[in-house]
């Protein structure tokens, strides 16, 4: 069935086509001179017919598609889900819809979803986390990008020539470095499931430096590289806790990979926090609901979102502005996953 156009309700109403485009565009309430009575028989023909503006063609003659491109690295992961609702939330509120794609931690997903929103009609664009490591095909689409000034905001570690909203993570690693440390645990773990690896780097140096500062020396054989899913996490811990002299404490760069963790300590008889403590970031909505709870890093993803949306809109009013930094606020979280480290085993590790 033939789609109907305005020249189509134009015909049914009795008007000038031109009449039709004012009256859809929303021109007719005093800007263009046309009556109530014209108005309304428009209306009903649109009604009629079932007309449909076309927003492509709205596009084009407005400059503006009223949709922002939004990417975030890993669909299955509820943290970036926080983050696409906060997007969400704050473009609908100021009449924009979204596009949201996901890398699925894939570099060739990166290259390729980059691409194809490059190619697409929209006034802005969010990139989430894993741009921070750029091929040369990302990195030559964004150059074009940034070339034709196309607002884009960052949510993570800041760049020279982009927008970015984030937290610095290094600084809240050093307090639970200095939080387990104060618990007497000398033997920490690290989780470090992320791809690829120099997303978690604000997370690893601290660690290492902490321990460094402490004196306790830094073991390489507890530092637990892994991919990002809960069964790669189950199985790095795995590895760490059947070591001979086992960690009393772990730290997972985020709280899918915790999950994984509570399981392996759960299935090899360890009870949390008594024989270990754990340590995650994030915050997502079930680390409050485990068992036990988690401590955990808690910045507001939601509203990372909804502050990467202001920038954008901020950057779209007023494309030569100075490139904008926004520091959000980041705080450790004790819960139950944390306590002393077991006096055995503080032992043992002092005589490792």
């Amino acid at each position: 069935m033939k789609r109907p156009t305005q020249v189509d309700v134009a015909k049914r109403a009795g008007v000038s086509r031109a009449t039709v485009s004012y009256v859809v565009n929303g021109l007719a309430n005093g800007r263009v001179p046309i009556s109530e009575e014209t108005r309304q028989r428009v209306l009903e023909a649109v009604a009629e017919l079932g007309y449909m503006p076309d927003a492509r063609a709205q596009a084009l003659r407005s400059g503006s598609t009223r949709t922002i491109g939004a990417i975030i690295p890993d669909i299955r992961n509820p943290h970036f889900w926080e983050y696409a609702n906060g997007i969400e939330q704050e473009a609908r509120a100021h009449g924009y819809r979204i596009i949201l794609s996901s890398t699925s931690l894939s570099q060739e997903y990166e290259d390729d979803t980059l691409q194809d929103l490059a190619q697409r009609r929209i006034d802005g664009l969010i990139l989430q986390g894993s741009f921070t490591t750029q091929t040369k095909k990302v990195n030559n689409t964004l150059s074009q990008l940034i070339k034709r000034q196309l607002p884009i905001v960052k949510i993570g570690e800041p760049t020279e020539n982009i927008d970015s909203v984030w937290s610095d993570y290094r600084t809240v690693t050093q307090e639970i470095m200095t939080y387990l440390l104060s618990l007497e645990h000398r033997r920490i773990g690290l989780i470090y499931g992320v791809a690829p690896p120099i997303l978690a780097e604000d997370r690893l140096v601290p660690y290492r430096e902490c321990l460094q500062a402490a004196g306790v020396p830094v073991d390489p054989e507890l530092i637990a590289q892994c991919g990002p899913t809960i069964e790669d996490a189950y199985q790095a811990a795995l590895q760490l806790l059947l070591l001979p002299s086992r960690p009393t404490a772990l730290i997972a760069i985020n709280d899918m990979l915790a999950v994984g963790v509570l399981r392996t300590a759960a299935d090899l008889g360890l009870q949390v926090p008594t024989d270990l403590s754990l340590v995650s970031y994030d915050n997502i909505p079930m680390a409050n609901y485990l068992v036990p709870r988690l401590t955990t890093v808690s910045k507001d993803a939601v509203k990372f979102g909804q502050e990467a949306v202001r920038l954008l809109l901020a950057r779209i009013e007023q494309p030569n502005r100075p490139v904008q930094r926004v520091d959000m606020p980041i705080r450790l979280i004790v819960r139950e996953s944390t306590g002393p480290a077991p006096v055995l085993m503080t032992q043992g590790g002092d005589d490792g």
